[in-house]
């Protein structure tokens, strides 16, 4: 048994389990003062008052043997959960920095080869065991940060067996690491040089072999496109999308990122789960999002590492889109695997509240995976994934920003970060 003892606040997000929070319903979390939570067989047995708690230990551990984690001046929130990653890949991609700093584009940079084909390349060449091992290295860093579960997308194979390596690495990360993973399919994240000059080709190689093969090996739980001009069009991503569904892979979509593109339409016409980056997405296609209940995953962190605008966070919850958050971690655009970070940035660059950003990056970030009836929030039953914060309330988590507060992490009842320190093998 695992008692919490004694936090100054217990941020339990609770009454969101059956749908995203939506609008005011965002700021909404439930804190209980001078908390306590009980955790027993991994999954959350007790959440109240501290009193309560020692109440609850007081009857039910008698005999047990009882794990105390003093948390007095401490913030408990659930762990953490990004929802849009791509973290499974080779190398990295620093000397692009200097490019994007004497001004040369995101799509510059991809159309002369640099970029996701420039992962790709590097991503082929690995071996399995060497893109598990780089992977480790950052779900290491992402847990260091209170986050316990991450989406892992695929994409940086671009021809099936590397497709399929990327996916069988993240599998067995899953399986090996304390942080989850939940995979999804994106062979269409970029067309590989091999098919620049017949981009339809591809199309098919990705609907009719890509497609097939992943859903056959149980692979993936999602299917992804990159909806953006000079990538897929609409009109391809739709095919991709629909390709997936009927093998049982979920819509997700990589939307409106450099362009306005129709992505946000389409991602409610096909009923995706979510639409992520949206940084140029219409007020129609906010509207559509709000109306089918797509998830809007937003990355701040892109726009700030891009030197862009982020998305119109307000406008979305505004008008009733659920909104989560991510780091994006990649090795082009965002990379980085501090959640907490992409929190504060949200709030200093697309003003969202700190409560929003909690919401984003916990419930709602549960349901854009399809996993909100198990984590993103403290209830009895749930899976017993905890932060403890040093900090002693939720705006100080913002307020103090740049900075990792994390202090314990506890996956499935079990301390694997304690007092800062990783206690797992």
């Amino acid at each position: 048994m695992l008692y919490i003892k004694g936090a100054a606040q217990v941020v339990t997000v609770s009454g969101g389990s059956q749908a995203p929070k939506t609008g005011a319903g965002m700021e909404r979390l439930n804190v209980i003062e001078s908390g306590g939570v009980v955790a027993e067989g991994g999954v959350i047995a007790f959440v109240g008052t501290d009193r309560e708690a020692e109440e609850y230990v007081a009857v039910h551990g008698s005999g047990k043997d009882i794990t105390v984690l003093p948390a007095e001046g401490k913030l408990v929130t659930p762990g953490l959960i990004d929802p849009h990653t791509h973290a499974v890949f080779a190398g990295s991609r620093e000397h692009e920095l200097p490019l994007r700093l004497r001004g040369a584009t995101y799509m510059e940079i991809l159309q002369a080869g640099g970029g996701i084909l420039n992962s790709a390349a590097k991503t082929r060449a690995a071996s399995e065991v060497q893109l598990i091992e780089e992977t480790r290295k950052r779900l290491d860093r992402f847990l260091a940060h209170g986050v316990t579960t991450i989406e892992a997308k695929s994409g940086y194979g671009l021809r099936l067996e590397d497709e399929l390596k990327q996916l069988r690495a993240a599998r067995t990360l899953h399986l090996e690491h304390p942080v989850d993973l939940v995979s999804t399919f994106m062979g269409a994240h970029a067309v590989p040089q091999e098919h620049k000059a017949d981009p339809e080709a591809y199309v098919k190689i990705v609907t009719e072999e890509m497609i097939p093969a992943v859903a056959k090996a149980g692979l993936a739980e999602y299917c992804d496109v990159f909806c953006e001009e000079g990538v897929f069009t609409p009109e391809q991503s739709r095919r991709i999308l629909e390709a997936g569904i009927k093998w049982g892979l979920k819509p997700k979509i990589h939307a409106d990122e450099i362009v306005p593109y129709g992505g946000a339409e389409l991602a409610a016409e096909v009923g995706a789960v979510s639409a992520e980056h949206l940084l140029h997405t219409s007020d129609e296609g906010i509207r559509a999002m709000a109306a089918k209940g797509v998830i809007a995953v937003l990355l701040p962190g892109t726009a700030f590492f891009l030197m862009t605008k982020p998305a119109d966070a307000r406008k979305m919850i505004d008008a009733g889109v659920p909104v989560a958050l991510s780091t994006d971690r990649n090795p082009g655009s965002s990379p980085t695997e501090s959640l907490p970070f992409i929190m504060n940035l949200a709030c200093l660059t697309m003003r969202m509240s700190p409560a929003e950003a909690l919401t984003a990056c916990t419930i709602n970030a549960a349901h854009a995976i399809g996993r909100a009836d198990r984590i993103g929030s403290i209830e009895a039953g749930k899976q017993a994934d905890l932060v403890i914060f040093d900090a002693p309330n939720v705006d100080y988590l913002q307020y103090h920003y740049a900075v990792n507060l994390t202090e314990t992490v506890i996956k499935n009842g079990v301390p694997v970060i304690l007092q800062g320190k990783r206690v797992y093998a």
